[in-house]
């Protein structure tokens, strides 16, 4: 189940504060910007419908402080040079350059086809830009209804409006360049809200680079309200980062292959030309891109055409838009098909029409056919991946579908381009193999000193490359080199580079210091600058609402001794919250645990016949009422507080699994030091949390080892998952008390996490465990853990079809033990060689003993169909209530009248 995530922008040029009002969102995912330009993204969990200042500093200072400074530098290089070089406290407070000669007049074209709704949020964004000089034009392809004229017409009259009757996307850009006023042209889609900026983010690159011809765009999410959104973001979006990136290719010279994959340049949601460029390489290809079969690749053909011709295209991140993603699930796997029909049909065009390119065509799409799609096909076989699977297989279908659709595009481009006031497609024969001539590199060096201010380089036009030596006080700090192909290099260009190559030795240059110090510096600097500005000394942990309640399930097995302890604890506990306990006698037939819940007059009792931990904790699931479960067994000792503390982190909605520490409450026994020296059930001192990306990312070629997040002696679940299709109850098949030993609460880990929910460990909320005393129980205990291990792993393997789980048992395993064996006979550990041996034991009769459970659900049932209830007829069921003034407040009972055997749920 998607949770949504909130779109917003944060300007780092104003305080932080903590955004508010976050209802019904998981997470904030925030565009963080200083002076207007794009730093990068932060990704924050939602903690009581509210993400703090606190924590906006902290994630953006420990992401984009590289970002940041670069920035900075950026705007320092830009303004007058200071004697003492540039200071990184005196750069928060320098502007941004800005371009101060005449901007030129731009025409943004709209191309658009009965979306009325989408149009008109459109336009309003467009009519919020800040430009001077500006061009609106809606150009309506082959329109159904008269609908997106009467809207222009009536609301929006500083639009130019104008149809063009033949169907197809690049129909309609040639109509626009045709229409067009301006000098430069920019195209946006109607599904789109631009930014305030966008155009003179856009125009400024081409005033400043008078050699530039075409300039792309940051596209970033409107909204990410859905899973299909959220899903085509994963996939890639249309988001090409957040540095300023030149590409140039010279002319008369043969393509490099990695360029022909020009989706890297842009999208057609965000993209500008000067008007001058069509009259050199040829109009849009009204064969290619929606509205013909070819469904896309007008706007990738046109970069590459762009950049064939030797011209230069700059990719410019400042000018962003907001593309409202296809909310519908069968919408995107249609886009995502569509959209490697598109590239295809473009590779098929590109190879006709330029043989020399031919060969590294055919590269890139067997390059693609292999890396981007038969590859993650594999990859989703072989372990559950977060990305779905039928995507991947309609993205592979559609690169064969595109095999042979620009042709069929082609036949019908012929038979309606009888339109004399609009120039005819390229054709192919237009783009021959030109001269293969190549012109002799030439390379011409420079000297820049920065305490000069810096002039764009014009005299280097005879020259295909150059190398600029960069220098203080005529002291060399460093080099640059440009392939410019005679062309000049802009200020900006120029001041770009030199901040990539130097970066933060362009910091303190009069100062004789170590760059780490100069890092450390930094870095101080702008973690107390940022720093909100109402942060109190010591953040407060967040804490969870009061009327959230908790259900405590404690499943025994005639341990009356144990359990009593247990109960005493768990009665102590201080909370102002709804409590209800809950024991579940996993064999009632001995009548050992009645007794002693009956000296507790506030612990509702289950009765669970069937033997297993997992059968005893499902019944006490589905007993509860609590919005939040908490499992612990009835050895375990805890303090007063633990409870309230392992709940904390549901603040976080995402967070559907806490764990605990589980420390020895003795090691007085040989066999409970063993037991630790094994592992035992804590894990650490440090807290940390585990994803989707934990899950999916960072064990690609492992096994994902759930088994080291903690254990359900000391764990908390929001009671919903349970419920929840991708995850439901405990694996009855695992766990103690079946022949299979353990499991069932690692498999509860693993189906958690890869519906793409967080378990986090908190090892302050600690619970004290009575290991065993004996060790003929200790082999009991190992044997079963062992057993276990190996039948999680295979029902990994077999329900969830994860092959990672084979590396674990093939590889990792046998080679531990040959490590551990090896060890042990060179007198390195003193852990003993009999349990070690039974741990082999254990691991190789798991199959068996996981097909032995799974033959005794079959025979006794799933929990979800059943639950065994306590005879009686009336179960007393109370409620604990802590206080501040009194620990426990006794309730009216609660009566719940039940079928005397089994009730059914």
């Amino acid at each position: 189940m998607f949770n949504c995530i909130k779109v917003t922008d944060i300007e780092l040029n104003r305080p932080l504060v903590s955004i508010e009002n976050l209802v019904g969102y998981e997470k904030l995912k925030g565009l963080v910007r200083l002076h207007g330009k794009p730093i990068g993204y932060i990704q924050l969990p939602v903690i009581g419908d509210r993400v703090s200042a606190t924590s906006l500093h902290k994630a953006i200072v420990e992401q984009h402080s590289s970002n940041i400074i670069h920035q900075l530098l950026h705007n320092g290089l830009a303004a007058l040079p200071q004697p003492n070089g540039l200071c990184i406290a005196d750069l928060f407070y320098v502007s941004p350059p800005k371009y101060s000669g005449t901007l030129p007049l731009v025409t943004v074209a709209v191309c658009t086809r009965d979306r009325t709704t989408d149009l008109a949020l459109c336009l309003q964004g467009l009519n919020c830009l800040d430009y001077p000089a500006l061009d609106i034009l809606v150009v309506d392809n082959a329109p159904s209804s008269d609908a997106t004229k009467r809207l222009v017409q009536t609301a929006y009259p500083n639009v130019r409006y104008v149809c063009e009757p033949r169907p197809g996307l690049d129909w309609a850009r040639n109509r626009a360049i045709i229409e067009a006023r301006g000098e430069i042209v920019a195209y946006t889609d109607d599904d789109v809200v631009v930014d305030p900026g966008w155009v003179k983010a856009l125009s400024t690159v081409f005033a400043e680079n008078p050699e530039v011809m075409a300039v792309t765009g940051l596209v970033v999410p409107y909204e990410l309200e859905t899973e299909a959104q959220f899903l085509f973001e994963m996939y890639g979006g249309f988001g090409r980062g957040f540095e300023r990136k030149w590409y140039q290719v010279e002319q008369d010279s043969k393509m490099p292959w990695r360029y022909l994959g020009t989706g890297q340049f842009g999208t057609g949601a965000n993209m500008a030309y000067r008007r001058s460029l069509f009259e050199q390489i040829g109009y849009f290809d009204p064969a290619l891109d929606v509205g013909t079969v070819t469904n896309g690749g007008g706007d990738l053909e046109m970069f590459f055409r762009v950049l064939k011709e030797g011209h230069t295209l700059v990719y410019e991140p400042s000018a962003i838009v907001r593309h409202r993603h296809r909310r519908d699930y069968e919408k995107l796997r249609s886009q995502i098909a569509n959209n490697s029909i598109g590239l295809f049909s473009y590779c098929i065009r590109g190879a006709l029409a330029y043989p020399d390119n031919r060969l590294s065509f055919l590269r890139l799409c067997l390059w693609w056919l292999w890396y981007w799609n038969i590859r993650r096909l594999v990859i989703s076989l072989i372990h559950p991946t977060r990305f779905p699977r039928d995507l991947i297989l309609a993205e592979l279908k559609g690169c064969f579908i595109g095999l042979g659709r620009y042709q069929k595009a082609q036949q019908v481009v012929e038979q309606i381009a009888n339109s004399s006031f609009l120039p005819q497609p390229p054709t192919l024969k237009k783009n021959v193999l030109k001269s293969s001539i190549k012109r002799q590199k030439t390379v011409a060096i420079r000297t820049i000193d920065l305490k000069q201010p810096l002039h764009a380089l014009e005299d280097i036009t005879e020259y295909t490359n150059v190398r600029v030596f960069i220098t203080w006080n005529d002291k060399p700090l460093g080099k640059v080199d440009f392939v410019n192909a005679h062309q000049p290099i802009s200020i900006t260009h120029l001041r770009e580079a030199i901040i990539n190559r130097l970066g933060f030795k362009l910091l303190e240059l009069d100062r004789n210091i170590s760059m780490d110090c100069i890092w450390a510096n930094t870095l101080a600097t702008l973690n107390q600058h940022y720093k909100p500005k109402d942060e109190v000394a010591v953040a407060t942990p967040a804490s969870l609402p009061i009327n959230v309640s908790v259900s405590v399930v404690v499943a025994t097995y005639d341990r009356p001794d144990d359990l009593r302890i247990c109960l005493c604890h768990l009665m102590a506990q201080e909370s102002l919250r709804q409590i209800e306990i809950v024991v579940v006698d996993n064999n009632p037939a001995s009548g050992l645990t009645p007794a002693v819940v009956a000296e507790f007059h506030h612990v509702i009792l289950v009765s669970e016949p069937r033997q297993g931990l997992a059968y005893a904790r499902n019944a006490g699931f589905i007993t509860s009422k609590g919005d939040i479960f908490i499992t612990t067994d009835d050895d375990v000792r805890m303090p007063s507080d633990w409870l309230e503390k392992l709940i904390v982190p549901f603040a976080r909605p995402d967070v559907m699994v806490v764990t605990g520490n589980v420390l020895p409450l003795e090691l007085e026994t040989i066999s409970q030091r063993f037991f630790e020296t094994y592992g035992g059930l804590g894990r650490g001192f440090e807290p940390f949390e585990a994803g989707s990306h934990w899950f999916f990312k960072s064990f690609r070629r492992l096994a994902v080892p759930t088994w080291s997040l903690g254990a359900t002696a000391n764990a908390a679940f929001r009671a919903s998952i349970f419920k929840h299709p991708q995850i439901g109850l405990m694996d009855e098949a695992l766990g103690p008390g079946m022949p299979s030993g353990v499991g069932e609460d690692t498999y509860l880990f693993y189906k958690v996490l890869k519906a793409g929910y967080t378990l986090m460990y908190e090892p302050s909320a600690y619970v004290w465990h009575k290991h065993r005393r004996d060790m003929s129980a200790l082999r009991r205990q190992i044997y079963n853990y062992s057993k276990g291990h190996v039948a999680y792993h295979l029902t990994t393997l077999l329900r969830d079809h994860d092959l990672r789980s084979l590396v674990r048992l093939v590889i990792e395993l046998p080679v531990s033990y040959m490590q551990r064996l090896k060890a042990r006979l060179r007198g390195r550990s003193d852990y003993p060689l009999s349990l070690l041996l039974l741990e082999i034991a254990g691991n190789l009769a798991g199959p068996w003993s996981l097909w032995q459970s799974h033959q005794r659900v079959k025979r006794e049932g799933h929990s979800d169909a059943c639950v065994s209830i306590s005879k009686s007829v009336v179960v007393q069921k109370q409620l604990v209530e802590a206080h501040q003034s009194e620990k426990i407040r006794d309730l009216q009972p609660m009566k719940l009248i039940l079928e005397e055997g089994r009730v059914r749920i």
